[in-house]
């Protein structure tokens, strides 16, 4: 058994001299070094995910040891995973199992990359996943090239001490009380020096961290900013969620350098009760047990919606996680491993160990909360849910101007003209929408009868 952790500084010759000295088609088929000389099959398993490679790790071993002719390989890619596996596909050196990212699924199929479980899915297993099999995201033109195991289920993350501090007993519902409590924290905490509300605006999706779960709770039509029912981009939908957080900024409620604050310093400051709220997904509980330990009491709740009414569900991003390669010499052999990753027994002790939130019903209706505190206000509620997937108009050099997350960055921290940039928005991604669409990147059309409010209880009652 073998087991290689990479650290990917960059794409260079370099890394495709190293990927030749590891290719899957030189070593796929190797000789056992025990004495009966059986020959073994190896199969070669690439990952970007490092938080959970021991439990992986672990999760090889046992299917080597009910597999006594497979030998698995996992390699952990830290950095610039998809050069790599761009580089591998073009040198004829690819794994044969790869994590893939959810938005790589259509571009990685329609480069020949990744191969179609529909020959290998049995029906029983192909029905365990029915109802969270998304296009673009699972499937392309019908097929399967992944399925979903976990997901990120979004939360208001608050500091109990400073609610009831600033006099505060219940989280906020609107948006209006959201701007409200944070000036009531901010008033209450000058002496500590903690303030109501932050935001990581350093990174790309640091505004809709927190735009994702109110507008799509809040709203029946569509999200990130995409309305299915008319199948064009929509921006409008984010406009109270911007006003509000231009609100914190200028009752200064929100820490300074927000702008330029990433997610683990924000944690940071959190932890040491400098934060009374901000939005983030269900893998803070572990955080807080094993990264930023804290002494605070903290909670999490339901978003806030626009007008304290929930007319949908806050979305709950998930989509892919394992794919076979299509230049694998070894598919069945590869398949049958896929196939045992996602089972009901390996996906319920991944939950239970604190790895995530699964999405798949039949774990997540039997799987028992892992023994992190906190975690319990993350599992599923009627209120989660999984939209369709998005159309991808910002690669290939579509979208011209500023994206999303800047325009509204500049405007939180520095005001201006907020309807302008909104319909400037519409205007520039719609356009790279048909750009897209003209190069049969994605086929995701309007549909006038969407309502998301019909996904409420899709994941739990």
């Amino acid at each position: 058994m073998k087991r290689n952790k990479w650290i990917l500084a960059g794409v260079s010759l370099m890394l495709a001299g190293s990927l030749a000295a590891c290719s899957s088609s030189e070593s796929n088929t190797e000789v056992s070094s025990s004495n009966t000389n059986s020959e073994k099959t190896k199969l070669v398993y690439w990952t970007i995910d490092r938080h959970d490679s021991d439990f992986i790790e672990q999760k090889i071993s046992e299917y080597e040891g009910l597999n006594p002719n497979i030998e698995i390989e996992m390699k952990v890619m830290a950095e610039n995973y998809t050069q790599s596996v761009d580089i591998a596909f073009s040198s004829m050196q690819a794994p044969d199992i790869l994590r893939v990212d959810t938005y790589n699924v259509p571009t990685w199929v329609k480069r020949g990359y990744l191969e179609s479980f529909d020959s290998y899915i049995s029906p029983e297993m192909k029905s365990r996943f029915e109802n969270v099999l998304i296009n673009e995201k699972n499937t392309v033109d019908g097929k399967i090239y992944s399925l979903p195991n976990i997901g990120q289920f979004w939360r208001l993350i608050y500091n109990v001490d400073l609610f009831e501090k600033a006099g505060i007993t219940e989280p906020p519902t609107t948006l209006a009380e959201m701007v409200e409590d944070a000036k009531k924290i901010t008033e209450a905490g000058k002496d500590i020096g903690a303030y109501g509300f932050a935001g990581n605006f350093k990174s790309t999706s640091g505004f809709e961290r927190i735009a994702y779960p109110i507008t799509t709770l809040s709203k029946t039509k569509g999200t990130e900013g995409f309305d299915f029912q008319t199948g064009q981009f929509d921006f409008s939908v984010y406009k109270e969620v911007a006003e509000a957080l231009r609100q914190i900024k200028v009752d200064g409620s929100m820490m300074p350098g927000s702008e330029s604050l990433d997610i683990d310093p924000l944690r940071a400051q959190f932890a040491q009760g400098k934060i009374g709220m901000y939005f983030n997904h269900s893998v803070e509980p572990t955080v807080y047990k094993t990264q930023f330990p804290t002494e605070i009491r903290w909670a999490a709740a339901i978003p806030p919606t626009i007008d304290g009414e929930q007319k949908g569900v806050s979305q709950v991003i998930a989509g892919s996680y394992l794919a076979m390669s299509k230049d694998s010499k070894h598919k069945e052999e590869a398949w049958k491993f896929i196939e045992w990753m996602y089972s009901d027994d390996v996906q319920i002790a991944y939950q239970e160990a604190g790895y995530g939130v699964s999405v798949i019903p039949s774990v997540a209706t039997v799987a028992k909360a892992p023994d992190i505190a906190g975690i319990e206000n993350f599992l599923p509620t009627k209120l989660d849910g999984i939209y369709p997937a998005t159309p991808m108009v910002i690669s290939e050099g579509r979208l011209e101007g500023l994206k999303k997350v800047d325009v509204f960055n500049r405007y939180i921290f520095g005001g201006g003209d907020l309807d302008k940039e909104l319909q400037d928005l519409n205007t520039r991604y719609n356009a790279a929408l048909e750009k897209a669409k003209a190069a049969g990147d994605t086929d995701i059309e309007a549909q006038p009868d969407f309502d998301a409010g019909s996904l409420q209880g899709s994941l739990a009652k």
